[in-house]
Order: structure tokens, then C-alpha cells, then sequence
């Protein structure tokens, strides 16, 4: 999976919020959308992701009509940062997490209790932050809930065990857990995704499903590894141990564009990301993402984002000002 990791390299994951929620039967609660819980998972947010580690007992999540189950040792992570409710048994009312969230994620409390007295559920809760236009290519192919299983191998065990220690220091105020704590959800976010990936079923298409193609995947890592190179078809395809013929076919089954189209779409996401974030000049950015010049450059971002770069950036400015003022 090296063109994942390459592709994490780029997102810049941050803002790892946790805490840790003691139900006991019956309970249910519903959680807000990811979008309304970004100023508090980390400044300027795009996307947020969500996802949560049965630690203990069992239950269900569901996202509008469909219901996936759970039990202890499952991480389950809703990527697309939907509403969801989760709960175990159907005679509970309904808890409106927005009331509580506030207090765990400004660390005002690490712990939440509720439910009916019975069969207890415990869940280690977190929030991830990311740029939405730069993960996009990997939550394409992703279903509303993805679930995997941590107690199938040592690895998983360890992972499990980790976070869980790392949220009781962190709740102890130890030196130091916050930051351990936002490397281990780096860490969760891409194991889930790993692990899911063994479990695509063969003829899927999307993101992922080509990572995992011995020559799309290493075309892809080799594009996000270096996307301000000067590649050509040729290149890429001696990169990827295959013909330009077939590695253009394996592009479009898997990613529905040639390998040239999605290294044009993803040098202008790095502009915009770099617009967005950063003071450099428009010219830096342009020679930083592979362009010659600063007007051709300036040209496809038009085409792409429908405004030239410095107005972009003037408007993103904008934007995250409005957001500050109604934090």
C-alpha cells in the first residue's frame, strides 16, 4: 500500500480528538455530521472524520436505513462524516449526542456514561481532521460505514491497546498524550483503511481497489511520491512494469481517467491546498506542483475552479474568517 501511504503524506491528518463512552443496555444516541464538529477537532477543518472502537460488548451503528453490527475488537469509521446513530437495544430514547459533544472535545471530560443498567458497551470515540479536497480520491470508494476487526493478529491487538492506554494518560493529563494520541489516530485511520482494502471484493473500482493493482499501485505511489515531476505516459508505464496501453486501460477501469488526467487533477488540488494554507506566491506554488509557468499555471486553475489562483485564495481567506466569527 505504498500509494496510500504516499497519499497520507499529502492530506496532513490532524486535530485527533478521543473520548471514551460507557453505555449500558439499552442506549441509543445519535451523532451529529461530521461538518458540524470541526471547530472543535481542529482550526479551519474541511472534513472530518469519525470513527469508534468497541472495547467491550456489542451494538449496532446505522446510517439512514442501513445497519451494520458490532462487537468488541471493531473499529468502525464513517468517513464521509454522516450522521449516524449507534446504540444496543431498540426500547431507549433517543440521546442527541450535539448536547454532550462540546464538553469531550474541548476536553472539558474524557468520559461519557449513560444507558438503562444492563449489558455494558464500551467505545473509545474519535475525530479526525483533514483536507476534504485531498482525501477525496480514497473516500471516493469507501461505503457510508467502514468496519474492521483489531483481535484477528498481535498487530491489531497492539493498536487496540495502544489507544486505549493512550486515552487513560491523556485523561490522567500525562505529558505528552496529546501528541502520542493524534500519531495513533494517523495510525488507526490508515489501518482501517488497509484492512478494509483486503476485503474489497475483486472487480471493484474507486481509489482503493487500484492501489491495491500491482501496476496502478505503483504508478499512483510513484505520482504522489514526486507530482511536480515532468512524467510522460513512458515514464510511468516503465514505472509501472507495464505497457502505456494497459496502464491507461487499468486507469480508466479503476479510476475512470488516464494516468495523465489524474496527475493534472491532483497537482491543482496541491495548488489549492497550498492556496488555501500557506502565504507563498502564486509562482511558488506553480513550479512547486509541476507547472512551467505561472499562467499555464493560472489557466488550468481557472478551468478547474472556476476563479484564478489569487482570487481563490482571497475567497478562502474570506471563508475562514466568516467561520472564526461564528465559532
Amino acid at each position: 500500500m505504498d500509494a496510500l501511504s504516499e497519499l497520507l503524506r499529502a492530506v496532513k491528518l490532524s486535530g485527533a480528538m478521543f473520548y471514551v463512552a460507557e453505555c449500558s443496555k439499552p442506549w441509543r444516541v445519535l451523532a451529529p455530521p461530521g461538518h458540524k464538529l470541526g471547530r472543535y477537532v481542529a482550526p479551519n477543518a474541511s472534513h472530518v472524520i469519525e470513527f469508534h472502537l468497541a472495547t467491550l460488548g456489542s451494538g449496532y451503528v446505522r446510517v439512514d436505513d442501513e445497519t451494520t453490527p458490532f462487537s468488541a475488537g471493531d473499529l468502525f469509521m464513517i468517513p464521509h462524516g454522516d450522521e449516524h446513530e449507534m446504540g444496543n437495544g431498540s426500547d431507549a430514547e433517543l440521546v442527541d449526542a450535539s448536547v454532550t459533544l462540546p464538553a469531550l472535545l474541548t476536553g472539558d471530560t474524557i468520559r461519557s456514561r449513560f444507558g438503562g443498567g444492563g449489558e455494558e458497551t464500551h467505545l473509545v470515540c474519535g475525530y479526525l481532521a483533514c483536507e476534504a479536497a485531498l482525501i477525496r480520491p480514497v473516500l471516493a470508494g469507501l461505503p457510508r460505514v467502514v468496519r474492521v476487526h483489531l483481535r484477528n493478529d498481535r498487530a491489531g491487538e497492539w493498536l487496540e491497546n495502544s489507544i486505549v492506554h493512550a486515552v487513560e494518560r491523556a485523561a490522567a493529563a500525562a505529558p505528552g498524550s496529546d501528541v502520542i494520541l493524534a500519531r495513533l489516530a494517523e495510525v488507526l485511520f490508515a489501518e482501517a483503511l488497509q484492512r478494509y482494502v483486503v476485503q474489497v471484493s475483486p472487480g471493484r473500482s474507486g481509489w482503493l481497489a487500484g492501489a491495491l493493482d500491482p501496476a496502478v499501485g505503483r504508478s499512483l505511489a510513484a505520482l504522489h511520491r514526486r507530482p511536480s515531476h515532468a512524467w510522460t505516459l513512458d515514464e510511468l508505464a516503465q514505472e509501472a512494469a507495464i505497457s502505456r496501453s494497459a496502464l491507461t486501460e487499468r486507469f480508466a477501469r479503476y479510476l475512470g481517467q488516464s494516468p495523465m488526467a489524474y496527475l493534472a487533477d491532483w497537482r491543482l488540488e496541491l495548488g489549492a491546498e497550498a492556496l488555501r494554507t500557506t502565504s507563498r506566491s502564486v509562482l511558488q506554488i506553480a513550479t512547486e506542483v509541476g507547472y512551467e509557468s505561472e499562467a499555464a499555471f493560472n489557466r488550468a486553475f481557472k478551468r478547474r475552479f472556476g476563479k484564478p489562483p489569487a482570487q481563490y485564495r482571497r475567497a478562502a481567506r474570506e471563508q475562514r474568517k466568516a467561520l472564526a466569527r461564528s465559532a
